[in-house]
């Protein structure tokens, strides 16, 4: 809680704040950047992959036009639909934490940069689905992809006003940057794929280390 404020509304990131989804994610950017002749032999080059949004990731990492980032995307997902979106894991305490917020009253959503499709066959594989209100995530068709803009989709679509109770839990600056840009609060992870200066950076209202440590600050 950040001076004593309670949180209603709890916005949570997918990747690296629920899963540990780095290894179905790197690969497919490896197959992907195999199309275009780019061999990555440590799939660690591409831990900067997982959170942002892909196409501006492309775009700044390795110099892709529009269009080569766009044919990138297609040529991720034809491994990752069917064969990295399954090479992931929850994090240890995370179904629990999911569990004591929902009988804590707090209304739990989703708010990732992750398509909705996916995102929604992630939680339903590892059913967490039941414990989620509501799910956001950007579309197919490459929209909502900034953070920002699924923040507003889900306190829109679920007609949240009352932006003092709502809290965004995400592991990367977008996810810290785009709770700023909402006007809700924001808790940095760092047992995701961020650190403790990117979080800091973004301006985190608070950063803890564990789901343990998360915990205490929600309930």
């Amino acid at each position: 809680m950040k001076n004593g404020k309670e949180y209603k509304y709890i916005l949570l990131d997918l990747d690296g704040t629920l899963t540990d989804s780095m290894e179905g994610i790197t690969k497919s950017i490896r197959y992907a950047l195999k199309h275009f002749d780019i061999e990555v032999c440590d799939l660690n080059d591409l831990r900067k992959f997982v959170g942002p949004p892909l196409k501006e990731s492309f775009m700044h990492f390795y110099h892709f036009t529009e269009a080569q980032a766009e044919e990138g995307i297609r040529k991720y997902r034809e491994r990752f639909a069917d064969k990295g979106i399954y090479e992931n894991t929850v994090y240890e305490g995370v179904e629990t934490l999911l569990q004591q917020l929902n009988e804590a009253g707090k209304q739990v959503m989703l708010a990732t940069g992750k398509p909705t499709y996916y995102a929604e066959k992630i939680l339903n594989y590892f059913h967490l689905d039941a414990y989620f209100k509501f799910v956001g995530g950007s579309g197919l068709d490459g929209s909502l992809s900034h953070k920002d803009e699924v923040i507003r989709h889900v306190l829109e679509s679920n007609d949240i006003r009352d932006l003092n109770r709502v809290v965004m839990i995400g592991d990367r600056e977008n996810d810290i940057t785009g709770a700023k840009r909402t006007g809700i609060d924001s808790i940095g992870v760092l047992y995701g794929y961020g650190d403790r200066e990117e979080l800091t950076s973004a301006g985190a209202d608070r950063i803890v280390t564990s789901v343990e440590e998360l915990s205490r600050v929600l309930l």
